[in-house]
């Protein structure tokens, strides 16, 4: 058995961090406690009037030392967007990145386990939920850490015609190698972690106990193990919203104890009576006792997500489109879809405006464009209303299935699994094509 391995996790990244020590903490010769506050000056940390290159904060305690940061953000981009005083465990590490600082906590990846899936998860979800939790949480982590950083590729904009400008094409996603300087940040853009603001029970430190080291592996390598709160109906496969690259673990399967029984969703006219009905699925549930085990409190704020709709006035969307992609398009005669993944998510759609045309992807770029935070989903169709002479809409309406990018385990899908009966090894290889686990440590 293997050490349990650590993960450091950034946090924030703010001019200014208060933070309190709650308990005795060593920086360098310095033993600290109580209210502080640390700032960048001159691309240093400047802390009690003495500036240093990076700061770490180690606790004399850590089973009873915690520190609190203030102030951290929480749904970065997202429509649940706020601020709250979270509290960790574990060492404190401050560095300076793009002029400002970035507290980093670093602890055992099981400590980690134990605030992720409380905070991507009610505390309170069922056992069999939870550990699959940790087990996908755990090997996406791991995989995460051990990726080769050749892999980074986020960002590409091309023409297929150099001389067309309406041709243009931007494609281009965010993976958590964006992250140089720690392995995973601590918002929706990796995994949630909220230290332990979020409460944890003794249901979820017996899902950690009971799975303690467990991995997802798939030909001798660790998966990468991807989740999101509603797949639609259908998963979704992973180069369709990150890098061009196949995982057979992560493959086209309806949510249902059916799996094979599913339409050819890349197509047009499919994934229009796919989005446009409500097909039975794992994850097609308004049961509130079984969502209140995957939705925090603020994930509860939505209600529609397995089918939803979105209105736009022609002013609302060309202002919109305009602020949210920083290219002036004019006004919108249409939004088209040129590709569609194994869901029905669209990977590329085509704006079309009065004063420029351009295809956008992969789906995270289409609902930054398409919201002030961000679209539930890519899997939509669009609807042009009161069209005037020049084939302009006055109004769009977007109807749309799941939420998040749905590929890899559907949290609510597996939620319901559970309350089903399933236990956490069925519902993992429901979610991951032909996987096994295996213990690390």
């Amino acid at each position: 058995m293997s050490q349990i391995p650590l993960v450091r996790v950034g946090i924030m990244n703010e001019p200014v961090v208060d933070f309190v020590l709650n308990g005795n903490y060593q920086a360098g010769d310095v033993v600290a406690t109580g209210p502080q506050q640390v700032r960048c000056t001159d691309g240093k940390i400047e802390w009690n009037g003495a500036l240093y290159r990076d700061l770490f904060f180690s606790p004399s305690n850590e089973e009873s030392d915690s520190f609190t940061l203030k102030a951290v953000t929480i749904g970065v981009s997202f429509h649940w967007r706020r601020k709250e005083d979270q509290t960790f465990k574990g060492a404190l590490h401050f560095i300076v990145e793009d002029g400002k600082v970035t507290p980093i906590n670093v602890l055992s990846v099981e400590e980690y386990l134990l605030s992720v899936i409380s905070s991507e998860m009610s505390a309170k979800a069922s056992l069999e939920l939870l550990k699959a939790h940790a087990v996908i949480s755990r090997s996406w982590l791991l995989a995460q850490i051990n990726k080769s950083d050749a892999d980074k590729n986020h960002d590409v904009e091309k023409a297929a015609d150099a001389d067309a400008a309406s041709q243009l094409e931007d494609i281009k996603w965010w993976d958590r190698d964006d992250h140089v300087n720690f392995d995973v940040c601590a918002d929706d853009h990796c995994q949630r972690y909220q230290g332990i603001t979020r409460e944890s029970t003794p249901t979820v430190r017996q899902a950690i106990k009971a799975t303690w080291g467990q991995v997802l592996m798939y030909d001798g390598e660790l998966c990468d193990a991807r989740f999101s709160k509603s797949c639609g109906g259908v998963l979704e496969e992973f180069e369709n919203c990150w890098e061009p690259k196949h995982y057979d673990y992560l493959e086209a399967r309806r949510d249902s104890k059916d799996e094979m029984n599913f339409p050819d969703l890349t197509r047009e006219d499919n994934a229009a009576e796919w989005i446009l009905s409500s097909p039975e699925a794992f994850c097609n549930t308004k049961d509130p006792e079984i969502l209140s085990q995957v939705l925090n409190d603020y994930d509860q704020e939505t209600k529609d997500f397995y089918r939803w709709k979105v209105e736009y006035t022609q002013e609302q969307i060309a202002d919109l489109i305009h602020r949210r992609t920083g290219d002036d398009y004019g006004r919108i005669k249409d939004l088209q879809p040129v590709a569609r993944g194994t869901s029905g998510r669209l990977y590329k759609m085509r704006i079309v405006g009065e004063k420029l045309t351009k295809v956008i992807g992969k789906e995270l770029a289409i609902r930054y464009a398409l919201s002030e935070s961000a679209l539930y989903s890519s899997a939509f169709i669009v609807e042009r209303h009161d069209v005037d002479a020049d084939g302009y809409p006055q109004k769009f309406v977007l109807r749309g299935a799941g939420w998040g990018h749905g590929v890899g385990l559907c949290q609510i899908g597996a939620a319901v699994m559970g309350a089903k009966g399933y236990n956490y090894k069925e519902i993992l290889l429901h979610y991951f094509i032909g996987a096994s686990i295996k213990e690390l440590y």
